[in-house]
């Protein structure tokens, strides 16, 4: 079965594989051995306990497990990552543009006008960020995406203290076929001498100081922009749509927040308020030794469980029934989350329509 542990120094070669096939727009998965090996050590340090509020960063990769059953040991086959910052632009500044308006009035001359504008801040510095989403084409099936993603909800319910109050997502933005961005060309390019991917790439990096000796600092007009550019303010790339929906489910909302380079847009939402976060369960588990009945014959439900360790952290979704008191798991499940009969899970169930 495919299950979410914490990254580990071997899983270097994979993640680079990955982040190989990710396009331009995912800042924090660059494909670049130094500065993904860097970031691992940082997570490993984190679910140690020795990294500080502003280092730390718990990674997560996604296992196709299903070589583990049977006792059959084989290296694991590393298929997705996700990551969470614990303190977002407290070591490197962490731009973005605010959406606005500015009003100009004549009296006079009976003149009102509204125009938006973008307001280049700093604004979620110290917020905790959900990011570095990517899933192997090869695995963009059943649960495996939602999986990937909501298993740092159950990380953030169950380790909250470990984190900031406000949530946020940085979206990938709208690109068309050839990989550029309407937005950069419209208004970026103006400002740097580079394509978009050389900058969102030097931004992954953490080459950042050319962002705030090139960029603007005064309100930029969006009426100034191209049509093209104007109205990829605030849009997803399509392969981001099916995340955007799967936060919005859970509560996050865009406020106005749009990334500096693409206009992909930011949605937030504080920690407490997150669906999964405020409604998972702590449950003890129970043991089930009885062949699975299919799906279309129960009442029964896929559900989000991780067990409640720190630095061994395990997630799945199973299906279980809708209504428990303890947590049936099958024993390869259990094996999957490290739990026994009677151990402490964190439950949820995945879609948020059944809760």
């Amino acid at each position: 079965m495919f299950y979410i542990r914490p990254i580990a120094r071997d899983d270097l070669p994979h993640v680079l594989a990955l982040s190989e096939r990710t396009g331009t727009g995912l800042t924090t998965l660059p494909a670049n051995r130094e500065r993904l090996a860097s970031r691992i050590e940082r997570s490993l340090a984190s679910f140690a306990g020795a990294a500080s509020l502003a280092d730390a960063c718990y990674m997560f990769v996604l296992v196709d497990g299903e070589a583990d059953r049977g006792g059959v040991d084989k290296p694991d086959r590393v298929v997705g990552i996700s990551a969470i910052e614990a303190a977002i632009g407290l070591t490197e500044p962490w731009y973005h543009y605010r959406v606005g308006t500015l009003v100009h009035a004549s009296r006079a001359l009976s003149v009102y006008t509204a125009a938006p504008t973008l307001f280049l801040a700093n604004d979620h510095t110290g917020h905790t960020e959900l990011c570095s989403l990517f899933l192997d084409q090869e695995y963009r099936q059943g649960r495996n995406g939602v999986l990937l993603a909501k298993c740092r909800l159950l990380f953030l319910a169950e380790f909250g203290e470990r984190f900031s109050q406000k949530v946020i997502a940085e979206l990938r933005g709208r690109l068309d076929a050839d990989g550029r961005s309407p937005f950069w060309e419209g208004l970026g390019r103006h400002f740097f001498s580079m394509e978009y991917s050389a900058a969102d790439y030097l931004t992954g990096i953490g080459q950042k100081s050319f962002i705030a000796e090139l960029m603007p600092r005064h309100p930029v007009y969006a009426n100034l922009l191209s049509e093209a550019a104007r109205n990829a303010i605030g849009a997803v790339h399509v392969d981001t749509q099916p995340a955007r929906a799967m936060l919005e489910q859970e509560g996050f909302r865009y406020e106005g927040y749009i990334d500096i380079f693409d206009a992909g847009p930011t949605l937030e939402c504080h920690r407490g308020d997150i669906h999964a976060v405020r409604q998972s369960r702590v449950l003890a588990v129970t043991l089930d030794e009885d062949d699975p009945v299919p799906d279309s014959l129960t009442d029964d439900i896929p559900w989000l469980v991780g067990n409640r360790s720190f630095a061994d952290f395990r997630a799945i979704v199973v299906v279980a029934p809708a209504r428990v008191d303890r947590f049936p798991l099958k024993p390869y499940a259990a094996d999957a989350l490290r739990v026994a009969e009677g151990d402490p899970v964190r439950a949820v169930p995945l879609r948020p329509a059944d809760r």
